[in-house]
C-alpha cells in the first residue's frame, strides 16, 4: 500500500529545512530491490482509488486546500505523473495549471500574480505543472530575463546580485507561509531526473513521429545550461523547503518509481488531515429521516394507485 515505508521511504525524499542541498546526495534512479515496474503500477492503481476516497473527504470537509507544484528539468516526466496519478481524482475538485513563460500583461504584476490566480478554493486541489519557482531557476539561469518585470531599482543585470536572490526568496518563503497560515496544504516535487536519462528521452521524442511534437530546439539549447540549472535547483530547494512547505526530490529516471513515489508523499500528507465527511446534528438527522419517509410515502403512493388500477381493470374485464 501508498503507507508502506518499506516500499518508498518518504523520510530519504523530503529536503530537510535549513540545510544545505546538493542534488548529487540525491537518487535519481531507484535503487531499491522490493519493487518492479509491474508491482509498482498495480500499486499505483490501487493507491490512486485510494486517493480519490480522500479527495472525496477534502471536498466535502471544506476546510483545507492543497497546491501540488511540480518542478524538472525537460523531459523529466512532469506530464506523465500529473496524467497517471491524478486520473482518479474528481475533476471537480482538481484544477491543473502549466505554466509557460509570461506574457507582457503577466510581467506588468508581481511574479506572483498569475500564480495566485490560479489557486485552490478550500476543498480542491491544484497542480501547478512548473509554478511561481520560474523566476528563481529560468531567471537565475538566463537573469536577462529579470529586466522584463521592470522592478524599479533594478535597471541592468548589475543589480541582479545576491541580495536580490535572497530577498525573492524570502518573498517565497513569506507567500507560502501566508497560504499554509490560512489552510493550503503545500507539497513540492522536484522530478530528479539525470543527463544521460534526458538525452536518451529527447531522442524518443526525435525517433518517434508521434512524439516529435514533445520535443523543441529550445530544450537542447536549455540542456547546454546543465549545471547552472543544478545549482539553481539546489539553492532554490534549500532556501525554501520549510516544515510546513518542503520539497521531495523524487527519483525520475525510472517514470513507474517516480509516479508511486509522488503518489505516497501525497497520500501520506492527506493521511495527516484525519479528514472525515462534515458531522450531522441531532436535528439535522431529524430532517433526513422526515425526508426519508417523505420520499417512502412517494413510492408507496403510486405503488398503491398502479395495484388499484390493476384491479379495476380486473373488474371490467370480468364483466365484460
Amino acid at each position: 500500500m501508498l503507507s508502506d515505508a518499506a516500499l518508498v521511504e518518504i523520510k530519504k525524499l523530503l529536503v530537510k529545512p535549513g540545510k544545505k542541498t546538493r542534488l548529487k546526495d540525491f537518487d535519481t534512479s531507484y535503487t531499491g530491490k522490493t519493487l518492479n515496474k509491474q508491482d509498482s503500477e498495480a500499486l499505483l492503481d490501487v493507491g490512486r482509488k485510494h486517493l480519490a476516497e480522500i479527495q472525496d473527504k477534502l471536498y466535502a470537509h471544506n476546510r483545507y486546500s492543497v497546491l501540488i507544484v511540480f518542478q524538472a528539468m525537460d523531459a523529466a516526466g512532469k506530464d506523465g505523473a500529473v496524467k497517471h496519478i491524478m486520473s482518479g481524482f474528481n475533476p471537480l475538485g482538481v484544477k491543473v495549471h502549466s505554466f509557460k513563460a509570461p506574457n507582457s500583461h503577466e510581467l506588468d504584476h508581481d511574479f506572483f500574480w498569475r500564480h495566485e490566480l490560479a489557486l485552490p478554493a478550500r476543498g480542491e486541489i491544484a497542480i501547478h505543472n512548473r509554478s511561481h519557482y520560474e523566476n528563481v531557476l529560468v531567471t537565475k539561469v538566463h537573469p536577462e530575463y529579470i529586466l522584463g518585470e521592470n522592478i524599479p531599482g533594478v535597471e541592468s543585470i548589475k543589480k541582479i546580485d545576491k541580495a536580490f536572490w535572497a530577498n525573492r526568496y524570502k518573498q517565497i518563503r513569506r507567500f507560502e507561509k501566508n497560504l499554509t497560515d490560512n489552510g493550503t496544504i503545500i507539497l513540492k516535487f522536484f522530478l530528479n531526473v539525470s543527463k544521460k536519462e534526458q538525452k536518451k528521452r529527447f531522442l524518443e521524442r526525435i525517433n518517434d513521429p508521434s512524439k516529435n511534437w514533445k520535443f523543441s530546439l529550445a530544450d537542447l539549447k536549455e540542456r547546454g545550461y546543465w549545471d547552472k540549472y543544478q545549482t539553481a535547483y539546489e539553492e532554490a530547494i534549500g532556501e525554501t523547503s520549510t516544515d510546513t512547505a518542503p520539497w521531495f526530490i523524487i527519483p525520475a529516471d525510472d517514470k513507474w518509481y517516480a509516479r508511486l513515489a509522488i503518489a505516497a508523499v501525497i497520500y501520506k500528507q492527506f493521511e495527516e488531515l484525519k479528514l472525515s465527511y462534515p458531522r450531522v446534528s441531532e436535528e439535522q438527522k431529524e430532517e433526513l429521516q422526515k425526508a426519508k419517509a417523505q420520499l417512502m410515502g412517494e413510492g408507496n403512493g403510486k405503488a398503491e394507485a398502479s395495484e388499484t388500477k390493476k384491479k379495476k381493470s380486473k373488474k371490467k374485464a370480468k364483466k365484460g
